[in-house]
């Protein structure tokens, strides 16, 4: 119910990647503006998740994420007024901070509190709810702006995701097992060290490696459609570019969660991180239709495992009762590259008026990622053999 319950909240972030141009259009032209739409709805959704966080801890996860439901549908119908104010607002407050701010951080969190062995293979079901939503939205809402237009797609889509989401949340979600350990007593608790550095230097280094892959995962993502009209593609077939991107994401993510409960959250990180650049490289120079399809399913082969990893090594590193707030914060710095990424994208394409150069800073993104990561597996190995 989870993975159901993500799939739908994220499904409203593929209307504005699926909609970029005809959005564009109706608002001058600048790509620029349904790309900050979007970078804000990631921000919002990042910057939510901490203080959803702290409310699903207190008072249960059934509360946020019926909060999420109504602000996701109230965003949409805000957003699809269409001046860039109300994109901006609708996107960032109702669709981010409060709408799937109250789905993914909280949910995360819940979720890895029924599971123990098999932590990372559920963390990667769950993580995969935005890539089932582009998996199963991009074609449906590609035909519905084509024949409905952008606007009126917002608007059913918001009256389709309270409908579904409400009941399920009413229904399904109910307190889980584990309870963070509170110590008692007066005396100050000292944190061990985390790879033999201080623990809030660690989490610093995840949480700006996370950043760091997110800004090159959002581009193609966030711009596949778009590219595809560019090079003469039809829009139909950018749109089916970017189900398959996703759909081979969410399938690999499972492969990886097995994967991840063997090697560990850091090791799973790296590997993806490595694949993901040298797809992203690739997209760098291909411009025909059979080679994005192709590089399209790589590129979800290789992307598809960060997050997860990420969110299972802080469960790995740290202390189950710190979970609560070091989750969210990790999601939050990865939205906000997803953010980045998309808006970027955007504004170097508005720049120069193609795309190679925005991919070509992903690239550089990605390669600082991996060697962030990379520093951070030596530190593990280290400690393993001392």
């Amino acid at each position: 119910m989870s993975l159901v319950l993500l799939a739908t909240s994220f499904g409203a972030f593929w209307i504005t990647a699926v909609g970029l141009k005809a959005i564009a259009a109706d608002v001058g032209g600048s790509r620029a503006v349904p790309s900050a739409a979007s970078a804000l709805a990631w921000i919002g959704a990042g910057a939510g998740g901490i203080a959803m966080g702290q409310v699903a801890e207190r008072y249960g996860i059934r509360w946020t994420v019926m909060v999420g439901a109504v602000s996701l549908c109230i965003g949409l119908f805000i957003s699809s007024r269409g001046e860039p104010w109300q994109l901006y607002v609708g996107h960032g407050i109702f669709m981010g901070l409060l709408g799937v701010g109250g789905f993914n951080a909280p949910l995360y969190v819940y979720v890895s509190r029924w599971f123990d062995r098999r932590r990372g293979s559920a963390l990667a079901l769950i993580s995969s709810g935005s890539y089932i939503a582009g998996f199963i939205w991009p074609p449906i809402f590609e035909r519905a702006i084509a024949t409905f237009g952008w606007r009126q797609t917002m608007v059913v889509y918001g009256i389709f995701a309270i409908t579904v989401t409400l009941p399920l949340a009413l229904i399904f979600l109910r307190a889980a097992p584990e309870v963070p350990v509170v110590k008692s007593g007066g005396a100050a608790v000292v944190s061990p060290k985390v790879l033999g550095l201080n623990p809030n230097l660690a989490f610093g280094l995840i949480s700006v490696a996370a950043f760091m892959c997110c800004v090159a995962m959002s581009m193609p993502q966030a711009h596949i459609v778009s590219l595809c009209s560019d090079l003469g593609i039809s829009a139909s077939h950018g749109a089916a570019m970017l189900s398959i991107l996703l759909g081979t994401g969410f399938l690999s993510r499972q492969l990886w969660g097995v994967i991840s409960d063997r090697i560990g959250g850091l090791l799973t990180a790296l590997t993806s991180s490595a694949l993901q650049a040298g797809a992203m490289t690739a997209f760098v120079f291909t411009q025909a239709e059979a080679g994005l399809f192709t590089v399209s399913a790589a590129f979800g082969i290789g992307f598809s495992a960060l997050i997860p990893a990420y969110v299972l090594t802080i469960r790995e590193l740290f202390p189950a009762s710190e979970a609560s707030w070091r989750v969210p914060t990790l999601l939050f710095l990865s939205g906000s590259g997803m953010a980045t990424g998309g808006w970027l994208a955007g504004f170097l394409y508005d720049k120069f008026g193609y795309y190679a150069p925005a991919f070509a800073a992903g690239v550089g993104f990605n390669l600082v990622n991996l060697m962030l990561i990379a520093f951070l597996v030596s530190r593990q190995k280290l400690i393993t053999q001392t």
